[in-house]
């Protein structure tokens, strides 16, 4: 596994075992605690796949204008490389959990 595989990984075992800790501290019946961490879970499986998301639709995006067959050759590259730019500016910043 990558280490950024693994970075989402943990960010959402921690939100797990957050969540867990919680719904065992506090009075609750057991249907609200399964409730409370699948909750916790899904919130932490978003926040981790939004970014994923968004680059996705950034390169998806220049590979359909690539594709339209609309541009010139030298308008395809600079279309691809700020796809690209994008893609890693966006990476750059990202927090992982």
């Amino acid at each position: 596994m990558s280490d950024e595989t693994n970075e989402h990984y943990i960010a959402i075992a921690r939100a797990c075992l957050k969540a867990i800790n919680t719904a065992s501290e506090q009075p609750r019946d057991r249907a609200d605690q399964i409730q409370h961490v699948y909750h916790a879970i899904e919130h932490a499986f978003q926040e981790q796949t939004r970014p994923l998301e968004q680059r996705t639709k950034i390169l998806a995006e220049a590979l359909e204008a690539i594709a339209a067959n609309n541009l010139s050759r030298e308008d395809m590259v600079a279309q691809a490389r700020a796809a690209l730019g994008a893609d890693k500016e966006k990476n750059k910043h990202a927090p992982l959990h």
